[in-house]
């Protein structure tokens, strides 16, 4: 059996984003930092127990360290998905405690679930009891009129006390569940990042992790001045390269950063493989994450104008990827300026 990772020892991740980090954006990932934590989308603990798992659950052995987040509220389902997660091979387990979508709240999971802290503390308790990876907690700083420090602590105390629960990553927005859409909910309400800091000087035995709105690595730096972790959520879609430096400036290694050129040439053989073995896998359902590799780059219009238009056409493979390269500066032109 492979030595499991110490998920919450890494000081950095990537936020779960749904229609976002699935199996492809993730492998992408893996060709940038080798070091920082990855998570899935979220997966409800119902599709997980009745759905195809193998479409749900399935990733490349390069993707760990690697979190599977799960949104429900029943002990007993969650705990049952909690030993499916290990059994697969995920490297820790976290509940959804933080998404405010009204898909969400009729599931009566997410940030919802904060204003049951017993419920989640029953949760946790269960998943710890039968499984030996990490159960962690994703979620906000309050939810609704339920948002002073006081609150968010109670809620952090009660999970606590019930064990189990290894990591606490707290989005430093509050989230109002009637009123604002999930994307409003993401940029409204205003950070509060004092209050997460203050949940770590107050609770020092306690793994803390901060997120939202932060964008750069000097910020990330920054904020372990306070914190155990930081996650980066859309700007890790939105400019991907900016973890080149992560592994070197964050973990300390002596890595060199990948240039654009090398992840995309690195991206080749997965998506031969992919389209081979997958059945159903087309090109786009892996190049659309790919569209932001030269985000900041000259000529990064060029590169996502020539993906868009010939991702989607029928028998595409990776000399789409290969052709649209051949249009960019070269890997010499780019570190000359």
């Amino acid at each position: 059996m492979r030595e499991r990772y110490k998920t919450w020892e890494a000081p950095l991740s990537i936020a779960p984003m749904m229609q976002r980090t699935d199996r492809h954006y993730r492998y992408m990932m893996r060709c940038i930092t080798r070091r920082t934590l990855l998570w899935t989308e979220m997966v409800t603990s119902r599709a997980i127990l009745h759905g195809d798992k193998p479409y749900l659950l399935d990733f490349h052995q390069d993707e760990h360290p690697l979190v599977l987040q799960i949104g429900g509220d029943n002990p007993e389902e969650n705990a049952e998905v909690a030993k499916i997660a290990e059994e697969w091979g995920y490297d820790e387990i976290n509940i959804n405690v933080g998404c405010p979508s009204d898909r969400v709240q009729n599931g009566n999971f997410g940030a919802c679930l904060m204003l049951d802290p017993p419920r989640v503390a029953a949760c946790v308790e269960a998943m710890a009891r039968v499984v030996s990876i990490p159960v962690t907690v994703k979620h906000r700083i309050g939810v609704d009129e339920r948002d002073r420090y006081e609150d968010m602590l109670d809620f952090v105390d009660t999970v606590t006390d019930a064990g189990g629960c290894m990591r606490f990553t707290v989005h430093a927005r509050k989230a109002w569940l009637q009123g604002l859409s999930p994307k409003e909910n993401r940029n409204i309400p205003p950070l509060r990042y004092e209050e997460v800091w203050r949940l770590k000087q107050e609770r020092p035995e306690l793994v803390v992790e901060i997120n939202g709105g932060i964008k750069t690595l000097d910020e990330v730096r920054e904020h372990l001045e306070h914190v155990d972790a930081v996650m980066i959520g859309r700007a890790a879609y939105d400019r991907p390269m900016l973890f080149a430096e992560a592994d070197r400036l964050i973990y300390g290694d002596d890595a060199v950063a990948p240039t654009p050129h090398e992840v995309s040439r690195a991206m080749m053989p997965y998506i031969e493989e992919r389209l081979r073995e997958d059945d159903g896998c087309k090109l786009h359902h892996i190049t659309r994450h790919m569209i932001n590799l030269f985000a900041g780059y000259p000529r990064a219009r060029t590169w996502r104008r020539y993906i868009s238009e010939r991702h989607h056409l029928d028998g595409a493979g990776p000399e789409v990827i290969e052709e649209a390269l051949s249009r960019m500066p070269s890997e010499e032109e780019l570190l000359t300026g």
